[in-house]
Parts: C-alpha cells; sequence; structure tokens
C-alpha cells in the first residue's frame, strides 16, 4: 500500500488540509479504479465501507490477489467534515460559499477535445492514452483560488485516469441504490445486483457536473464530437453508490457492502478469484428523468404512511401533514406508480418540501435531475 497526501489551499493561516489517498496492486498495472466516500460529509456508511476496504485490499495485495491498481479515499470531504453548528454536521453544502460538495467539478469536454484535434486516429487504445494524458495535462493547468476549488481538483485529477469510479453516498433514508448512465449499464449492472440495489437511476447528464458525471460526460462529448471520424471508447464509468440512509453506520451491513464491492471487483477482473453467481436484480434499471420528487403543498408534522423499499401504485398515499393548530390533515400522494427508494429524515415539513422519491419506469422530466 502506497499512501499519499494532498494538501489543499488553505483559506486562512493555521486551517490547512489534507486529502489522504492509498494505493493499493501494482502501480503500473494495465487497469486503474477509483474508489472515495463521504464527497457529503454528514453521509458516514460509505466511510465505514470504505474503512472495511482499506483492511481487506491490505490483505489481498500482500497475497498478490490484486491484477489492477485501486485507489481508495475514505474521507473525500475534510472541509465538511469539519461543519458542525450546534452539534448538527452540515457536510452538504459548503458554508462559505453554498455550494454542494458533489456538484460543479470542472468541466474539461471542450478543452480536451481542442487540445486532441489532429492528434486522433483509428487505433481506439491509442487515442485512449492521447484523452487520458491531454485530460491530466488539463486538470494539471487549471488552479484553485478557493479551498473548494483545491478539493474539488485533488479528488478529480487523482481519478481523471480511472477505468472506474465509485463514489460512496447515503440518502437519508432510503434502500440501496444507485445512479449511473444508460451507456454504462451493462457494465454496472453486476454491481447493483451484488448491492441489491433496490433502484438503478440512469442518466447521460443529469445538470449540475456531480463528481461521477465529470468522466462519464467528458468521454460522452469527445464521441459525440469525434466519434464519426475516430474510434473514441468509453475510458472511463463512473457509479454513485448510495447505501441506504444516513443511520445505517455498523459493521454488520459494511462488512456486507465491503465484501460486495470486493465480489464486483473479482467479476470485473480487477481482482483474482473465482466471484460468485450473480443474484437476482431486486427491481430493473430506470431512467432519472422518471423521478417523481414527492412535495408536500403544506407545512406541518410530517407522518410517513409508506417505507422506503415500498412499490407504489400512482395516487397512493405517502404520507400526511398535520396541522397541529387547526387540526387540518393534508394527505400526501405520489402522481405516477414506482418504487419509494428514500424519503426525508426531518418531520416538521415546509410547504414545497420534497418528502420523499419514487422511481417511476417511464421518463417525464428534463433538465437539471439532481435534488439541489
Amino acid at each position: 500500500m502506497r499512501h499519499q497526501i494532498h494538501d489543499l489551499l488553505a483559506p486562512l493561516p493555521g486551517t490547512a488540509r489534507q486529502i489522504h489517498s492509498f494505493h493499493f496492486g501494482p502501480q503500473h498495472a494495465a487497469g486503474k479504479i477509483y474508489i472515495q466516500a463521504s464527497l457529503h460529509a454528514d453521509e458516514m456508511p460509505g466511510m465505514l465501507v470504505a474503512w472495511h476496504l482499506k483492511l481487506r485490499l491490505a490483505e489481498l495485495e500482500a497475497a498478490g490477489q490484486l491484477l489492477s491498481e485501486i485507489v481508495l479515499v475514505p474521507v473525500a470531504n475534510p472541509v465538511g467534515l469539519e461543519q458542525v453548528l450546534m452539534d448538527v454536521p452540515l457536510g452538504r453544502y459548503e458554508l462559505e460559499s453554498g455550494q454542494n460538495f458533489n456538484r460543479w467539478f470542472v468541466d474539461l469536454g471542450e478543452q480536451v477535445g481542442n487540445a486532441l484535434e489532429g492528434q486522433l486516429g483509428d487505433d481506439p487504445q491509442l487515442n485512449l492514452e492521447l484523452i487520458r494524458a491531454s485530460l491530466r495535462q488539463a486538470l494539471d493547468l487549471h488552479s484553485a483560488t478557493t479551498q473548494l476549488q483545491s478539493q474539488r481538483l485533488t479528488l478529480q485529477r487523482l481519478a481523471c485516469d480511472a477505468d472506474m469510479v465509485l463514489d460512496l453516498h447515503c440518502d437519508f433514508e432510503a434502500v440501496a441504490h444507485l445512479y449511473t448512465t444508460p451507456e454504462a449499464w451493462e457494465q454496472v449492472e453486476p454491481l447493483a445486483r451484488y448491492i441489491g440495489a433496490e433502484a438503478s437511476l440512469l442518466a447521460t447528464d443529469s445538470g449540475g457536473q456531480s463528481f461521477d458525471e465529470c468522466f462519464t460526460l467528458l468521454w460522452w462529448q469527445l464521441q459525440q464530437r469525434f466519434g464519426e471520424r475516430f474510434a473514441i471508447p468509453q475510458g472511463s464509468f463512473s457509479v454513485t453508490l448510495e447505501l441506504r440512509g444516513q443511520g445505517d453506520v455498523n459493521h454488520g451491513l459494511a462488512s456486507l457492502d465491503c465484501q460486495a464491492l470486493l465480489d464486483y471487483l473479482i467479476h470485473h477482473g480487477a481482482i483474482a478469484g473465482e466471484a460468485p453467481p450473480l443474484p437476482e436484480l431486486p427491481y430493473p434499471a430506470t431512467p432519472l428523468a422518471g423521478v417523481e420528487p414527492v412535495t408536500t403543498p403544506v407545512g406541518g408534522l410530517l407522518v410517513f404512511t409508506a417505507l422506503p423499499g415500498e412499490y407504489l401504485e400512482a395516487g397512493q398515499l405517502v404520507a400526511q401533514v398535520i396541522d397541529p393548530i387547526h387540526d387540518r390533515v393534508t394527505p400526501i400522494h405520489c402522481r405516477h406508480a414506482g418504487l419509494l427508494y428514500a424519503r426525508s429524515l426531518r418531520r416538521m415539513a415546509t410547504a414545497g418540501m420534497v418528502i420523499a422519491h419514487v422511481a417511476g419506469r417511464e421518463a417525464y422530466r428534463s433538465g437539471y435531475l439532481l435534488s439541489p
């Protein structure tokens, strides 16, 4: 194992922070896997899974079973991890800028495409190497002026040349689910099976330039630009893996998730061994544009009547919002059929608040598809 320390731009004297990356397996292997956890710093299940992975990968490396380089970043957001206000962790948004820690990573599609004009040819492997070199160079040319930008650039540089990027998150109260692209689904479906993903949500561009999409979008953009002239492979695929809810931090679940990831990496060919048979897929992949954000038109005490993991029919009751002063009880129904895969932790709702998400099978939304 090689332990690397990456210094972030310090916003003030005496406030320096670092990102630690742990590199396992052959340094110049044919493949590279990148895994990070807790980019939203109030989402801890992934960090515990990453710790379990760290121990297991060290054992596998010592046994000579790692065929690819595997880079692990267990604490992807030291900036947000420190944001605790009156005993409440605030790890989703940076307090200084108000920006979501998992949005607005650097979009380099046009810059890399311009740099590659006249260099690409008919050999897809050579094109892959040229694109990765150009991407690394483009990231090196970017400089950070804030701590947040420094953190984003550090993570992008660590992951930019990986064949596979796994970003470990969780929701508020949720079943296991994941986000990836339609183009990558064939490669990701085994992961969905091993991890028991009860929803798999697909979008090529969901908006916001999140960490996972800053890689897949770049290759897709290059394919759109050069695909009719040159062989452009899908040089990287990414998955945002939601490991249930914020309270699901225990060794039992983390051990199961760790083993599921290792089984998938064996199946993928990054670890030597025989992968277990693929389990059944709990729920088919559906478009992210088919997800219904269930909202409440009024504020009040939020009482759910449906649990994460339940399949709901169109018009089914999801929750009640109770006004304890005027005794008004407002039923909240979903409009579309689908799997309720996540719901809010809050129990006092405000008017217009999203209280749950339901994965429907038919796309009906467009534009920005993510939560804020």
